[in-house]
């Protein structure tokens, strides 16, 4: 049967990275040994993602100490990493098993829309990070004022409604389109732009809603951080001390670090022409704020913080207290 949009295709196939349908189960473990390399990078990259992101939250989670404002918003980032990451990757890690990576249509429309809600949710999860640092930074002395737990709880369900609204926006227009004969997507997920170049209707109405909130959950956040940073710098440079300077830009230099990567290949991705072309460099992309940043977003703001790293020492190589008799 049809799908409720009139469409005649009730699946898709997700090209992925490599396109060797030879790779198929029976073989598998013959051709492992060329494709060994690109299948455990990946599946060590979910892995890595997996165990870093959830013990970062348990770790959070279970330590008082650590409930203040930046480890909330650190334990929602974690959260967001760990569920977005898990909406799409065990599916393209299949694709090096299967001949046809097959989804449904409903899974396919499925993944869109979590795979948005979380990417648009992590975005201003990490403008409310920078707020946090501004307010750390610039205005210490009201800090538990102004980051008390009712702004921080607002700040992180505003993330979340954004990211529904913009999930709900994309995946209610895609829902719209009639997908005819070609239902092989070229990408590892379903994601907006491979999906529109499938569709045999007009897509004017799609494209319109990809720039508007596409260019507001970029560039809204992209200025807010912005403008912060310009703030938190000045502060800094005006702090006399080298040592207060240096563990100023220490705190800051982490975030700023995933910002970078994330905003700048999810700008390089959507933010662009759309061509059939276009979607190998945007594949290579995608890759970045899909599998990369969620994996390095527990690294960096572990490694580089002396609370994350003394706490799990003392979890990790907690003894029990010995008792006389």
């Amino acid at each position: 049967m049809a799908p409720e949009n009139d469409s005649s295709v009730t699946e898709f196939i997700l090209l992925g990275l490599t396109q060797k349908p030879e790779l198929q189960l029976p073989l598998f473990f013959i051709f492992l040994a060329i494709y060994q390399p690109l299948f455990c990078l990946f599946l060590a990259i979910y892995v890595v993602t997996v165990v870093g992101n959830l013990g970062l939250t348990i770790l959070i989670g279970l330590n008082s100490h650590l409930h203040t404002p930046m480890y909330y918003f650190l334990f929602n980032l974690s959260f967001i990493d760990l569920c977005y990451s898990s909406v799409f990757t065990p599916k393209m890690l299949m694709n090096f098993v299967f001949r046809e990576n097959i989804i449904s249509y409903v899974g396919c429309m499925t993944q869109l829309f979590f795979f948005l809600f979380f990417v648009i949710s992590e975005c201003y999860m990490l403008t409310s990070m920078a707020y946090d640092r501004y307010v750390a930074i610039c205005n210490p002395l009201l800090y538990k004022v102004s980051m008390s737990h009712q702004v921080c709880l607002v700040l992180s369900l505003a993330a979340y409604v954004m990211g529904f609204a913009g999930a709900s926006a994309h995946t209610g227009c895609m829902l719209r389109l009639t997908f005819c004969s070609v239902n092989v997507i070229n990408h590892y997920l379903c994601d907006i732009l491979p999906l529109l170049q499938l569709s045999c209707t007009s897509t004017y109405v799609n494209e319109v809603v990809v720039l508007i909130v596409v260019g507001i959950n970029i560039t809204v956040p992209s200025f807010t951080i912005l403008i912060s940073y310009i703030f938190i710098l000045t502060s800094i440079l005006h702090i006399k001390s080298s040592q207060g300077r240096s563990k100023a830009f220490s705190t800051c230099s982490s975030h700023m670090i995933a910002l970078s990567l994330f905003f700048g290949s999810a700008a390089f991705m959507y933010l662009k022409y759309s061509s059939p072309g276009s979607m190998d460099l945007g594949k290579i992309s995608s890759v970045f704020y899909t599998n990369v940043v969620p994996m390095l977003n527990p690294l960096i703001y572990s490694l580089r913080n002396k609370d994350i790293k003394v706490t799990l020492r003392k979890s990790l190589f907690k003894t029990p207290r010995r008792t006389m008799f």
